[in-house]
């Protein structure tokens, strides 16, 4: 049984009213149950944030111990080529590792384009700086990420708009998916910048900081995330647009709306 059929049967059990949706705590007919559900799957478990970091790990170690690129570049590719033929050996899904991938082959072709290892960070950094803005856009204009989640899982796209409870708690759930993007850019372009125009020699530390400054920092805010959606349940309100097609909430399992994590 893979982790998302797993995650599903939990989710169905607890709208059975055999978990927490039992004891008034969340259920499939709130909008945190919803956000709940979503972004757990977002995270991958712990097996999908040991994916996305080994790549990262292996190619600092090996570019501190040889100091060659190239070298450096292919153990890292190579790690998670040999994580992805695992998945497919267990028919697993293979859509973190591939993110993981597709992350370090865009960053190996910044880092051999220029030639300079550290380099390797700069998309990253790019990428969070753009999300950061792109998702604080979203909030100021009253259409915060976390609202477009939940209209892609329902089916509605903007009938959690007319909610105003809704639109709050999005944009505080939104705010959370900022921060992280804030914080890696304010520590690792300094690194970055550092060692590129060499100021200092931080390699090592923007390896660690982007090893540390992935899946942690990411479950970092997920935390927070879960401390205000358990503060209190938000309904999913009638002719709100928060249900499903037919009327009732659909399955928090679904595939349907889970965004890249971050």
């Amino acid at each position: 049984m893979t982790e998302r059929q797993r995650a599903a049967e939990e989710t169905g059990a607890e709208a059975d009213g055999g978990g927490p949706a039992e004891r008034g705590e969340v259920s499939e007919h709130t909008v945190e149950a919803v956000v709940r559900a979503q972004l757990a799957k977002a995270l991958g478990g712990k097996r999908g944030m040991v994916e996305a970091a080994v790549p990262t790990i292996g190619f600092t170690v090996s570019y501190l111990v040889t100091q060659n690129l190239q070298l450096a570049l292919g153990v890292g590719i190579g790690a998670a080529l040999v994580l992805a033929a695992v998945r497919l050996a267990q028919r697993s899904s293979v859509q973190f590792v591939f993110n993981s991938l597709f992350g370090i082959a865009i960053a190996a072709v910044f880092a051999l384009r220029s030639g300079d290892a550290e380099d390797f960070a700069l998309p990253g950094i790019i990428y969070n700086a753009v999300y950061a803005a792109v998702l604080t856009l979203s909030i100021l204009v009253r259409w915060p990420a976390i609202g477009l989640l939940i209209g892609a899982v329902t089916g509605d796209p903007t009938g959690w708009r007319s909610d105003p409870a809704v639109v709050r708690l999005s944009s505080r759930l939104t705010w959370l998916l900022v921060l992280p993007c804030v914080v890696r850019v304010a520590v690792q372009l300094p690194l970055w910048a550092a060692e590129k125009y060499d100021i200092a020699s931080t390699f090592a530390f923007l390896g660690i900081a982007k090893i540390a400054m992935g899946w942690p920092l990411q479950v970092a805010a997920l935390a927070a995330m879960v401390w205000i959606l358990a503060r209190g349940k938000t309904p999913m309100s009638e002719g709100g647009g928060l249900s499903g097609p037919s009327g009732e909430g659909e399955d928090p399992g679904s595939d349907r709306g889970t965004p890249p994590a971050g």
